[in-house]
C-alpha cells in the first residue's frame, strides 16, 4: 500500500493538482478525437461494390442490385429527375435483367472514386461499355453496345455503403449526331 505523507496545504495542492492532471491527461488521451481514416481501405470497400454490380447484372440478381440503393435514392437519367421506390426499382430492374443476355459490362477505364475528408460520403465516376442480347418481336436475336457514363453518390450507413444518387447518360451513336 502508498502512503503519502503530506507536510504543509501547499503540497495538498500540488499533490491535488497533479492528480487531477494526470486524470484529464489520460482522459484526452484515451479519447482520441482525431481519428485517422483509412481512405485506401474506403476505396477497396466502393471498388467491391462496383464489381458487385457487374456480378448482378450477369447473375440477373435485380434484389441484390436493388438492396445497394438507399431507401431516398434519386436517379437522374435521360433529362429527368426521379425518386423510385424500392418497388419500382425492383420491377425497373427485374423486367430488364429479364429480357437482356449481358454480353459485356466493363470498365472502359478504372472508375474514378473520391471521398468527403470524414469519409462517410463517395462518388465514383464511371466510364462502361455495355454490350447485351435480346430478341426482337420476330424472335431474332439482336445485339446492342452503348457506352455509358455515370456519377454514383454513396453514403455509409449502419448498413454499409448505399448509393444515394446516380446521374447517367450515354454517349450518343455517330449516326445520332449526324442527325
Amino acid at each position: 500500500m502508498i502512503s503519502l505523507k503530506v507536510h504543509s496545504k501547499y503540497s495538498e495542492k500540488r499533490l491535488f493538482l497533479a492528480l487531477i492532471s494526470v486524470f484529464v491527461g489520460m482522459t484526452l488521451l484515451s479519447c482520441d478525437t482525431n481519428k485517422q481514416t483509412d481512405f485506401d481501405q474506403l476505396e477497396e470497400e466502393i471498388l467491391q461494390l462496383h464489381e458487385q454490380q457487374r456480378d448482378f447484372h450477369f447473375q440477373k440478381d435485380s434484389i441484390a442490385f436493388a438492396r445497394q440503393l438507399s431507401p431516398d435514392f434519386i436517379s437522374v437519367n435521360r433529362g429527368e429527375i426521379s425518386k423510385p421506390t424500392e418497388e419500382q426499382t425492383l420491377k425497373r430492374y427485374h423486367n430488364y435483367f429479364s429480357n437482356v443476355e449481358f454480353i459485356k459490362w466493363d470498365d472502359v477505364s478504372k472508375p474514378v472514386i473520391r471521398f468527403s475528408d470524414d469519409g462517410s460520403l463517395a462518388y465514383t465516376i464511371v466510364d462502361k461499355i455495355v454490350e447485351v442480347a435480346y430478341r426482337n418481336e420476330e424472335g431474332e436475336t439482336i445485339k446492342g453496345q452503348t457506352h455509358f457514363a455515370w456519377t454514383a453518390i454513396y453514403r455509409k450507413t449502419e448498413d454499409g455503403w448505399k448509393i444515394e444518387c446516380v446521374s447517367s447518360t450515354n454517349k450518343p451513336d455517330r449516326e445520332e449526331l449526324e442527325e
